[in-house]
C-alpha cells in the first residue's frame, strides 16, 4: 500500500480573530498572541504560543485566520508534545507519532476521495422524539486541520521541551498503521476507563475492524486495567498541567440538584424538560458508554446521542466520558462514571503504562489497533 511518496506539507489552523496579533522572532520562527486551547473544555484557556514553518493571515468575512504551513514531521514533533508531554517515554512517543501521522493522512484521504462524512440529522424535540447527532472533524474550507482537541493538539513549539519528542517522530518516519490497502483512521483519548469502545458508537456507522473493543490490560483474568494508576510519574507523560486539573479519570462522579439538571439540559439542548423523571440509557456499547440516552421530564422526553451530544448536555463543558451510571440518591441526580474521553482506539494514560511496564510501540499498537499492520509508506 502507497498513498504518497513523499512527506507532505499540511496546513493548521491556528486561530481565529477579528485580528490576529503576531511577530516574527530573529530564529525564523514566529508567535501568535491569545491563542485558545481546550475550546469548550473546563481547561479552556489563552496562550502566547510559538511556531517553526510558514505563517498566512488571510481574510474570512470579518475575522483574520492563522494559518501555519508546515510539513507533517514537524507538525507531529509538536502534536506528540501538545497531546501528551514532551518528556514521556519513547515507547508512547512513538506510537503516538505513528496514530497521528496516521490520522491526519486518512482524513486528508477522504477528502481527496470526496468521501464526506456522514452526520446525523436532527429530527425535531418533542414527546418521543429522538436527536442523534456525533461530531467528527469537520470539512475545514481553509486549511488541513485545525490546533485544537477538536482535531489534534498542536500548540507549536511552545510544549517541545525535550528532543526525545523529535527522535521519535524522525525514527517512526512515514510509518502508518493499514487495513484493507489504506491506511487506519486512528483514534486515541485519555482513559478508555477499563475497555475501548467502538467507532461506530462514537461517529458514522461504519465498523472498522481495527478499531473493535478491546479490554485495557494484559489478558489474563484479574489482571488491573493499564489505566488504573495512580503513578503520578506515569500521569505526567500524559497529562500535561491543565489535564492534571482532572485527577478522577478513570472513576468519577458528578451530581445536581434536580433544578439544577433541568436547567443545565434546558441550557445546553434548548429543550425545557421540566422536572427530569428518568435518565435511561437505551443503548450502550461493550465499554459501557451510553449511545442513545432517553430524558424523561415532567413537560417531555427525548432521546440524546451519540456519546459527545450526551457529554455535552449533561456538564457545563463536556462529561469526562458517557460510560455512567445515573441514579437519583438523598434528593440529588449522581452520575458515576469511568474513562475520560470517547474511549476509541488508543488510551493514552493505558499506553504510557505499558511503555513503563516495558512494552515496545509496537507491541502498544497491536494491543489498541487489533488487525492493522504497521507500514512505511514514505522514506
Amino acid at each position: 500500500m502507497r498513498w504518497c511518496d513523499r512527506e507532505p506539507v499540511i496546513s493548521v489552523g491556528l486561530l481565529t480573530a477579528p485580528r490576529i496579533a503576531s511577530r516574527e522572532l530573529p530564529d525564523g520562527t514566529f508567535e501568535i498572541d491569545d491563542v485558545a486551547i481546550g475550546i469548550g473544555f473546563h481547561w479552556e484557556r489563552r496562550e502566547r504560543q510559538r511556531f517553526a514553518g510558514r505563517l498566512r493571515v488571510i481574510r474570512d468575512g470579518g475575522n483574520e485566520v492563522a494559518i501555519n504551513d508546515i510539513p507533517l514531521e514537524k507538525y507531529l514533533e509538536s502534536v506528540i508534545s501538545s497531546e501528551m508531554n514532551a518528556n514521556a517515554s519513547e515507547p508512547l512517543l512513538k506510537a503516538h507519532a505513528v496514530i497521528s501521522r496516521s490520522w491526519l493522512l486518512a482524513n486528508i484521504r477522504k477528502e481527496e476521495d470526496a468521501r464526506r462524512i456522514i452526520r446525523g440529522t436532527p429530527r425535531p424535540y418533542g414527546q418521543g422524539a429522538e436527536i442523534i447527532r456525533w461530531y467528527d472533524r469537520e470539512d475545514h474550507r481553509l486549511f488541513d486541520v485545525c490546533a485544537d482537541d477538536h482535531c489534534q493538539r498542536y500548540q507549536g513549539l511552545t510544549r517541545q521541551t525535550n528532543p526525545a519528542a523529535a527522535r521519535a517522530v524522525a525514527e517512526t518516519r512515514g510509518e502508518v498503521l493499514a487495513y484493507g490497502g489504506a491506511i487506519c483512521d486512528t483514534r486515541f483519548s485519555k482513559c478508555c476507563g477499563g475497555r475501548t469502545e467502538l467507532f461506530e458508537n462514537c461517529w458514522e456507522p461504519v465498523a472498522h475492524p481495527y478499531l473493535t473493543s478491546v479490554a485495557d490490560n494484559g489478558g489474563a483474568d484479574g489482571e488491573p486495567d493499564f489505566c488504573d494508576t495512580a503513578d503520578g510519574e506515569v500521569l505526567r507523560q500524559v497529562l500535561n498541567s491543565y489535564d492534571r486539573e482532572t485527577p478522577d479519570f478513570y472513576r468519577w462522579e458528578v451530581s445536581y440538584t434536580p433544578a439544577e439538571l433541568s436547567e443545565l439540559l434546558r441550557r445546553k439542548t434548548g429543550i425545557d424538560f421540566g422536572t427530569v423523571e428518568a435518565l435511561e440509557a437505551v443503548e450502550r456499547g461493550p465499554s459501557g458508554r451510553v449511545v442513545r440516552l432517553r430524558v424523561a421530564g415532567s413537560k417531555r422526553s427525548a432521546v440524546i446521542g451519540k456519546e459527545l451530544e450526551i457529554r455535552r448536555a449533561l456538564s457545563d463543558s463536556h462529561l469526562y466520558s458517557s460510560a455512567f451510571e445515573a441514579s437519583m440518591e438523598n434528593g440529588r441526580w449522581v452520575l458515576r462514571g469511568r474513562g475520560w474521553g470517547h474511549g476509541v482506539g488508543l488510551c493514552q494514560i493505558g499506553a504510557a503504562v505499558m511503555g513503563a511496564k516495558g512494552y515496545d510501540y509496537r507491541q502498544i499498537l497491536a494491543h489498541y489497533f487489533p488487525n492493522a499492520t504497521l507500514e512505511k509508506i514514505y522514506e
